[in-house]
């Protein structure tokens, strides 16, 4: 098994949905998301998959769906409500509370699989750090 890692960067807010600090305030991160994607052979070429694939599959995603966006949970109703009220607000409803550790395990199982399904590539691990001292890794 051969490993690549491709990196993004982007920016989103988000609320911890019943957070017990500070967490469950309205706030944003720069955030930082490594994908790590594998394949049983190289190509003819010598290569998991071309970086650009992966900008272009993962990068794209991120930036259509996340970049700028407020990441909400789907039960969080009065932030639903809210975001509702701001014309213009771009809006990721999750299903799941957006915390670094769901994030992850929702590139990882979601989107990887979705976004990489004719590649013959398959993520292994996702890194995302929230800040700079604090990251969530899912893996296989």
């Amino acid at each position: 098994m051969t490993t690549i890692v491709r990196r993004f960067q982007f920016c989103a807010g988000h609320r911890i949905y019943r957070h017990e600090g500070k967490c469950a305030g309205i706030h944003g991160h720069n955030y930082i998301v490594q994908f790590y994607a594998e394949a049983d052979t190289l190509d003819e070429l010598g290569r998991v998959i071309d970086f650009g694939v992966l900008k272009e599959k993962l990068g794209e995603w991120i930036e259509t769906h996340w970049d700028h966006t407020f990441l909400c949970y789907e039960k969080d109703d009065a932030m639903r409500r809210l975001l509702a009220s701001v014309p213009g607000q771009r809006v990721f409803v999750c299903p799941v509370n957006p915390t670094a550790e769901n994030l992850a395990r929702y590139l990882l199982d979601v989107v990887g699989p979705q976004q990489l399904a004719d590649t013959g590539v398959q993520l292994t691990r996702v890194v995302l750090w929230e800040t700079e001292n604090c990251r969530a890794e899912a893996s296989r």
